[in-house]
C-alpha cells in the first residue's frame, strides 16, 4: 500500500505547558476547527463525569479537571497531517511530557497570559532543550483579567533564556481582547463575537487603528503604537536566516514578502535560533486557527529534524537512522497503557514500513515480537490500520515483551535507538489491597501500572514486609491507586512506609547465662559468657570466639554466633534490629549428654536479651542527605523548614541561577516534604535524597516510637 501523506506533510507536535494554561482547551479547539469534532467540550464542564474532552477521558482527569495521561490525536489542516499529543502540566506527571517530547518533532508551548512563565513551564522547556525539540510559543488567556502579552514575552526571554520573536501582537486585552496584529501579513484580525464559528475580519493597519477599534486602555494602545517597531524586529531577525534577502533589503530597501518571512521563520524555529510567539484566547475561540497555520508553516516535518542516533549496548552513539520509508524498519516504544483493548504500546516509527503480521526484533531485550493488531489512536478510540510508515505514531496491541524505551526493528538490520531519560521517584508510600483476598489481583494490577509508568518503582521492604510504591509526588501515587480501581477493579490502601529504625548498645557489658532444663530423660544445658561492646556507626555486627581449653566445644561456637545473629534482629526497645556492636564469647561450659547446638543457640539468645537491657540501649534513626535546589527568593523559607525538620545544614552551593542547600535530615521528618516544598516555592524548587548514616533518636521522639511499637505488637497479638 503506497504512502498516502508525504513525509514533508506530517507534523508530529506536542502541546506542553504548566497546569491550567489551557493545553486541553486548545486541543479541543484544534480538533473542532480541523473538522475532527463537531462540538466543543470545556474542561470545567466535565467534573460531573457525564462528559469529557477528547483527550482528558480518564475519570481521574474529569474529576480533577487536569490532564494526567498524555493522549494522541491525528487531524488534517491545509492538507498537512498533524499528530498532536496533549500532555499533562502537573509536576507529578512530568514523565508524560518527557516521553512525549522524546518522539515529537516540534512543540507548541502554551503560556497563561496572566501568569506568564510558571514553574512547570520551566521544567518542560528544559526537557525540550534536552531533546532538541523546536518549539513555538502561544500566549493564551489574553481575555483574562491581568493578561499582559509583553510581560509574558519578557519572562520567556529572562526565565527560559530563549529568544522569543513576536509574530503577532494582541489587539486589546482582558474583556476588550478583540484579536491580533499579524506582523507577517501586516494586517489586523478582529473578531466581533466569541462564537466558535465566528470568522475574523481582516483590517488594514493604519496609524489610527487603536481609535478605529475602540481600544482605550493606555497599555493596549501603547502596543499598537509600536507595530512598526515589532515589524522591524521581525524582519531583521528573520533575514538573519536568508543572506540573499538580507542583501536585497540592505542594498535597495526591498521589503521581504510574507512567503520569504515564513520561510525564514521556519528555518529559524527548526534550528532553535528563535521561538515565534503568538497570542489568543482558546476559550473565547480566538487565535486557534492561526496557531494551526503556524504549526504548518514553522514547525518541522520528520525530514526537517536531525536523524535519530543509534547506540551500542552501553549507550554510546554509533550511527544514525534516517527517517525514510526506504530505510530498514525501526521504531521506539515510548509509552505503554492498559485499557479496554488490552496493553497498548505506543510507538514512533522512525524508518521503514511495519505491516500487520510482521515479526520484529526487540533489540533492547533480545526478544522477538509478532505484530498483531495495529491501531491509530484518536484519544481513547482505536482505529485499526494495516501498515505504518516512517513518521507515524501508532499503537500496537498486546505486545508481550516490549516496555517503555525499547527499540523495535527489522531483525535483519538490528539497531538500538537513543533511549529516554526518566526522572527518579522522590516519594514512597506503603500500599496493600483493601481486601486481603485480592492480594494476587492487586499485585498483578500494580505490576501493570509500574510497567506502564517508568517513573513508578515497586519494591518490598525486607524488614517490614511492606510493599513500597515510589513515585513523583503524592498526587501521582494517589492517582495510580485510583486508576487501579477504575481500570482493574481492585482497591488499594495507601499508608506511610515504616522508618527502618535500629537499636544499639551505649556501654560495654559482660553477661553470663546458663540455659538448664530437665524434663525427664535427657535434659538441656549450655553456659555462655559473652562481652558486648558498642562500635562506631556503620560497623554492623562482629563476633569473636575467645574461649580457651575447650570450655565451649568448637562445634557449638557457630551456634552461639547464629543465636546472636537471630536475636539481634528483634531488639528490646521497639523490636528493631540491633547494630554496631561486637560480641566476644569469652567462656562457658557444657554437659556431655545434655548439651548440643540448639542449647547453645538458646543460651546465646537469652544472654543477648539480658545484656542489652543492662547496657542502656538507644534507638537509632536513618538520616538522609538532602539536597534542595531553590531560587534565591525562597532560600530563607527552605532553610527554616529544614531546621524545623531537625535538619542540619551542611553547605550552600550555587546551581546556575538557583542555590542548592545540602543538609542531613532524619527520614521520619521527610514524609510529605515534596508537597510542602512545592507549596512554599510555588513549585519551583526540587530535591534529591539519599541515605547518609544512623544517628541516635532524641528521647521525646524515641518514647513515641517505642510506645507505637508496643501498641502495634499488642494489636497483632
Amino acid at each position: 500500500m503506497p504512502r498516502t501523506t508525504p513525509l514533508s506533510d506530517i507534523r508530529n507536535i506536542g502541546i506542553i505547558a504548566h497546569v491550567d494554561a489551557g493545553k486541553t482547551t486548545t486541543t479541543e479547539r484544534i480538533l473542532y476547527y480541523t473538522g475532527r469534532k463537531h462540538t466543543i467540550v470545556d474542561v470545567h464542564d466535565t467534573k460531573d463525569l457525564k462528559s469529557s474532552t477528547t483527550t482528558d477521558y480518564l475519570e481521574q482527569e474529569q474529576k480533577r479537571g487536569i490532564t494526567i495521561q498524555s493522549a494522541a490525536v491525528s487531524t488534517f489542516w491545509r492538507k498537512k497531517k498533524i499528530n498532536v499529543i496533549d500532555t499533562p502540566g502537573h509536576v507529578d506527571f512530568t514523565i508524560e511530557v518527557n516521553r512525549s517530547l522524546r518522539v515529537l518533532d516540534g512543540a507548541v508551548v502554551v503560556f497563561d497570559g496572566v501568569a506568564g512563565v510558571e514553574p512547570q513551564s520551566e521544567t518542560n522547556w528544559r526537557l525540550a532543550d534536552n531533546y532538541g525539540v523546536p518549539r513555538m510559543c502561544y500566549v493564551n488567556k489574553m481575555d483574562r483579567s491581568g493578561a499582559n502579552f509583553l510581560r509574558c514575552v519578557d519572562m520567556i526571554k529572562k526565565r527560559l533564556g530563549s529568544r522569543p520573536l513576536p509574530v503577532q501582537l494582541p489587539i486589546g486585552s482582558e474583556d476588550n481582547f478583540k484579536g491580533m496584529i499579524d506582523l507577517v501579513e501586516m494586517q489586523a484580525l478582529v473578531w466581533d463575537s466569541d462564537d466558535k464559528d465566528a470568522e475574523p475580519a481582516k483590517i488594514d493597519i493604519t496609524a489610527d487603528i487603536a481609535d478605529k477599534l475602540n481600544i482605550t486602555v493606555p497599555s493596549d494602545r501603547a502596543i499598537l503604537a509600536q507595530i512598526a517597531k515589532y515589524r522591524s524586529e521581525l524582519v531583521d531577525t528573520c533575514l538573519e536566516q536568508d543572506d540573499a534577502a538580507m542583501e536585497a533589503y540592505l542594498n535597495d530597501g526591498t521589503e521581504p514578502s510574507a512567503d520569504v518571512l515564513r520561510k525564514c521563520l521556519r528555518k529559524g524555529t527548526i534550528s532553535g535560533a528563535f521561538n515565534p510567539v503568538l497570542c489568543g484566547s482558546s476559550y473565547k475561540n480566538k487565535g486557534v486557527t492561526q496557531v494551526l497555520d503556524a504549526v504548518v508553516d514553522y514547525l518541522p516535518a520528520p525530514t526537517d529534524v536531525a536523524a535519530i542516533k543509534t547506540m551500542d549496548e552501553d549507550g554510546n552513539p554509533v550511527g544514525e537512522r534516517i527517517c525514510s520509508d526506504d530505510e530498514p524498519f525501526s521504531a521506539l516504544a515510548f509509552k505503554v497503557i492498559n485499557d479496554a483493548y488490552g496493553a497498548l504500546t505506543f510507538c514512533r516509527v522512525y524508518s521503514g514500513v511495519l505491516t500487520k503480521g510482521a515479526s520484529v526484533q526487540n533489540t533492547t531485550r533480545g526478544k522477538r515480537e509478532k505484530i498483531g493488531r495495529m491501531v491509530e489512536m484518536f484519544a481513547k478510540e482505536a482505529n485499526a490500520i494495516e501498515e505504518a510508515r516512517a513518521g507515524d505514531i501508532i499503537a500496537l496491541v498486546s505486545l508481550a515483551e516490549t516496555e517503555t524505551g525499547d527499540t523495535l526493528c527489522d531483525s535483519a538490520n538490528p539497531v538500538i535507538l537513543e533511549r529516554m531519560r526518566f526522572p527518579d521517584p522522590v516519594i514512597s508510600v506503603s500500599v496493600k489491597p483493601k481486601n486481603k483476598a485480592e492480594q494476587e489481583k492487586f499485585g498483578a494490577a500494580l505490576g501493570k501500572m509500574v510497567r506502564a509508568d517508568p517513573s513508578l518503582h515497586l519494591e518490598t521492604d525486607r524488614e517490614t514486609g511492606q510493599t513500597i510504591l515510589r513515585g513523583m509526588g503524592e498526587l501521582h501515587l494517589e492517582v495510580t491507586l485510583d486508576r487501579m480501581r477504575t481500570e482493574f477493579n481492585v482497591e488499594g490502601i495507601m499508608g506511610q512506609p515504616q522508618v527502618a529504625y535500629r537499636e544499639t548498645f551505649t556501654k560495654p557489658i559482660s553477661e553470663q547465662y546458663i540455659h538448664k532444663k530437665q524434663t525427664g530423660g535427657s535434659g538441656q544445658f549450655a553456659e555462655v559468657w559473652i562481652t558486648f561492646e558498642p562500635l562506631e556507626r556503620g560497623s554492623g555486627f562482629i563476633f569473636e570466639d575467645e574461649t580457651v581449653g575447650g570450655s565451649v566445644p568448637r562445634e557449638y561456637v557457630p551456634s552461639v554466633e547464629k543465636g546472636l545473629k537471630m536475636q539481634k534482629e528483634d531488639g528490646v526497645l521497639a523490636h528493631y534490629p540491633t547494630v554496631d556492636f561486637k560480641a566476644r564469647l569469652t567462656d562457658g561450659s557444657y554437659h556431655d549428654v545434655d548439651s548440643n547446638a540448639l542449647t547453645f543457640e538458646i543460651a546465646a539468645k537469652a544472654c543477648f536479651r539480658e545484656a542489652i537491657r543492662k547496657a542502656n540501649p538507644i534507638l537509632l534513626e536513618p538520616v538522609m542527605r538532602v539536597e534542595t535546589v531553590t531560587p534565591a527568593d525562597y532560600l530563607g523559607d527552605v532553610i527554616g523548614d529544614i531546621n524545623r525538620r531537625r535538619g542540619m545544614i551542611q553547605e550552600q552551593l550555587e546551581r546556575g541561577t538557583n542555590i542548592a542547600v545540602v543538609a542531613t535530615v532524619p527520614l521520619s521528618e521527610m514524609f510529605g516534604y515534596i508537597g510542602h516544598l512545592r507549596g512554599m516555592t510555588s513549585g519551583r524548587a526540587s530535591y534529591t535524597m539519599e541515605f547518609s548514616h544512623y544517628d541516635p533518636v532524641p528521647k521525646m521522639v524515641a518514647d513515641t516510637v517505642i510506645a507505637e511499637a508496643a501498641k502495634a505488637k499488642t494489636a497483632a497479638a
